[in-house]
């Protein structure tokens, strides 16, 4: 037997073990596939993927081949995870990409899950269902959804009048938002940079940049290990509610000198840009939580810097003119995902966020005339009968 049979038949074994022990733990995605295993909602369906190929999304995924569907998909850039791929492969499952694909492969992967012309998408980032509308590969399109914020927005700002289908947005789910976006994101954050880094939280002085759903969470429990945490938001309402939440609050060219750990959570490109580099203190670290990688600005980094050196696969230190250094996490990626020893979100978070994804993605399936086209809201009745089901799975009611 050759080498490269016996790694594949390694990745594939690794992948099973991990997913076994995550299936056994989304009890709430258990019960959807014992429904969908009875009424098939996606019999003769192709579902497109475009997302974090890992061992909770691959659990999904097999909760909606159960259902019926045929999955075509690929990973994110920069987050997929080679064993969870060989593993779904062994399912039966055509999904492609790899870890170390670079930009431009991964979007001709994105492309070629659209050209395989499924009838419904699940998109992360927005990348799929953007590809489907650019490239006009949309008549059989019943509907998507979209986890994320940024790709929502993306959506609703890029391709406002072109979207000719129905995309429910999971990330506008109320559920997801406290559940995986405070709670998950933010505790897995935190949990990475002690991973990647080593370093001490406690009397560390953190800057979270964006007070959205995962900004909260990140100042949250970086306060309850002991940060000292600056908070720079440009929405007032925001900020204040930051400020009522025992947060410093102030300008990000004002945090710039103060702060030793920068993290963005903003959905927005070039945050965190040249003109705040050279102010930052001797050795400040700098980690992005959104799910673009285009928050850092690292291409003006590197071209401010007079030298870099990689510190093993998560770090690269940049030294500036001032001879001071900064170091950069994951390349600028999604700090919970991205490098050697991300957290990820929580088992938990994820059986109630891909419960959410399963149950729209039957809706898009069965009822899609009853949805409007365009980026919208997950339905309400699906967000009462999931945190129903998730109250009671920890043990409560209401």
């Amino acid at each position: 037997m050759s080498n490269a049979v016996n790694a594949n038949a390694g990745l594939r074994e690794s992948g099973k073990v991990r997913v076994d022990w995550i299936r056994s733990r989304m009890h709430l995605l258990a019960g959807v596939r014992t429904e969908f295993e009875e009424t098939k909602p996606f019999d003769g369906r192709t579902i497109g993927v475009s997302l974090h190929v890992e061992p909770k999304t691959a659990v999904l995924m097999e909760t909606l081949a159960a259902g019926g569907a045929k999955i075509v998909g690929t990973g994110n850039y920069g987050s997929t995870q080679d064993d969870i791929v060989a593993f779904l492969r062994a399912q039966g499952m055509e999904i492609i990409g790899r870890r170390d694909l670079s930009r431009e492969e991964h979007c001709q992967n994105v492309e070629a899950v659209v050209e395989a012309k499924p009838e419904i998408l699940l998109d992360n980032g927005g990348d799929l269902n953007a590809a489907a509308v650019r490239l006009g590969l949309t008549d059989h399109v019943l509907g998507a959804t979209e986890e994320t914020t940024s790709g929502g927005d993306r959506l609703r700002r890029d391709y406002k009048d072109r979207i000719p289908f129905p995309i429910i947005v999971i990330n506008d789910s109320p559920l997801k938002q406290i559940v995986e976006n405070k709670h998950a994101v933010g505790e897995g954050a935190v949990e990475s940079i002690m991973r990647m880094t080593n370093l001490i939280i406690n009397g560390r002085r953190f800057v979270v940049m964006g007070y959205g759903w995962c900004g909260r969470g990140i100042a949250q429990y970086l306060k309850s290990f002991g940060a000292i945490v600056g908070v720079a938001e440009i929405d007032p309402i925001k900020a204040l509610e930051a400020v009522m939440d025992g947060f410093k609050v102030a300008t990000l060219a004002d945090l710039a000198p103060w702060g030793q750990f920068f993290i963005t959570a903003t959905a927005q490109e070039g945050v965190l840009g040249a003109d705040v580099f050279d102010v930052m203190p001797d050795g400040a670290v700098l980690g992005n939580c959104g799910h673009f990688d285009t928050e850092i600005d690292v291409s003006a980094l590197r071209q401010r810097a007079v030298s870099s050196q990689r510190l093993g696969s998560s770090i690269e230190l940049f030294t500036m003119p001032s001879g001071r250094s900064v170091a950069l996490l994951s390349e600028g990626r999604m700090i919970n995902l991205a490098g050697t020893e991300p957290k990820g979100n929580s088992i938990e978070s994820m059986d109630l966020g891909f419960m959410l994804q399963a149950m729209s993605l039957e809706r898009v399936a069965s009822l899609s005339n009853t949805l409007t086209r365009g980026p919208q809201p997950v339905p309400a009745d699906i967000n009462d009968t999931i945190a129903r089901r998730m109250l009671r799975s920890m043990g409560a009611d209401c």
